[in-house]
């Protein structure tokens, strides 16, 4: 399932291989660092990183790279954040992301999972302010079996999340993913009218939205967690999904963000397919990004 990781990831650990290949000294610690930094671990970690490994290394010169690896493997995956989530019904899931990000092809791709697991699925088309979002996500709506709640462009998007969960209670559905505009982060009016979004959720749902997926392209890097700061202060972000992890992302960002923000990433995609979105596994991730 992650041999992609493999290809994607491998080259970190070459590199840490390489670089105590002989006895250490404090070019090789700076070296490591920036091969940390570089992965896009923060600089942060990368320097706690270090440290550590310089005070294990002082300890125990002789020291052998695997003893290193597995050192940081565990170090990786304390930083983690677990999360499990228990279903309601209906079950509400806001997605929120810039442009660009994947957000509205990830969350048809996760209606697609969940109809596969035989739930019963809406799709609210809350992106009102692109009318090619709005038809996306119905072709997918169609392809896929899932119920599907529009509006006209540039009506308000909290209309269409209020009429998607009052659906979604009168059909009994189990799953309702509410589409959202790509806001930039820094348009605080639009940013406004997320957290407006939000409170018609809980207007149907007093606990609703049961979960808000923050997605964000992993190829931009610490931009990612900027992003993901502002759009967590508006509405709490229960859980990422990290796309783009095709072949040219820094795998370290998948670490940085859950220790920076402490979410956790719940789900990664790596191609334009249906069954291109699959659970983040963190020790298969970590196990993968040390090989």
């Amino acid at each position: 399932m992650f041999r992609f990781f493999k290809k994607i990831l491998s080259p970190f650990a070459k590199k840490i291989r390489d670089l105590f290949s002989k006895v250490p000294d404090d070019s090789t610690f700076e070296h490591l660092e920036q091969i940390f930094y570089e992965a896009d671990l923060g600089a942060k970690t990368s320097a706690d990183l270090v440290d550590k490994i310089r005070g294990i290394c002082k300890k125990n010169p002789k020291i052998g790279t695997e003893a290193i690896l597995a050192f940081v493997k565990k170090e990786l995956l304390s930083g983690i954040v677990t999360h499990a989530t228990a279903l309601k019904n209906p079950h509400v899931i806001l997605m929120v992301g810039v442009n660009g990000s994947g957000k509205t092809t990830s969350l048809a791709k996760l209606a697609s999972h969940y109809i596969r697991e035989g739930k019963k699925v809406l799709i609210a088309a809350g992106d009102t302010f692109r009318a090619a979002a709005i038809e996306q996500l119905e072709n997918w709506a169609k392809k896929i079996g899932a119920e599907f709640v529009k509006s006209q462009p540039n009506a308000n998007p909290s209309g269409v999340a209020f009429d998607a969960i009052a659906a979604a209670k009168a059909r009994g559905i189990d799953i309702v993913l509410i589409d959202t505009a790509g806001r930039l982060q820094t348009k605080t009016d639009l940013m406004h009218e997320l957290a407006k979004i939000r409170k018609v959720c809980q207007k149907q749902i007093p606990e609703a939205p049961h979960e808000t997926l923050f997605v964000v392209d992993a190829t931009i890097g610490q931009n990612a967690i900027d992003q993901a700061k502002t759009f967590h202060a508006f509405t709490p972000i229960t859980g990422i999904i990290l796309t783009k992890l095709d072949g040219s992302a820094k795998g370290g960002i998948a670490i940085a963000m859950q220790k920076e923000l402490q979410v956790p990433i719940l789900w990664i995609g790596t191609g334009e397919r249906e069954e291109d979105l699959l659970p983040f596994d963190p020790e298969r991730y970590v196990s993968d990004l040390l090989m």
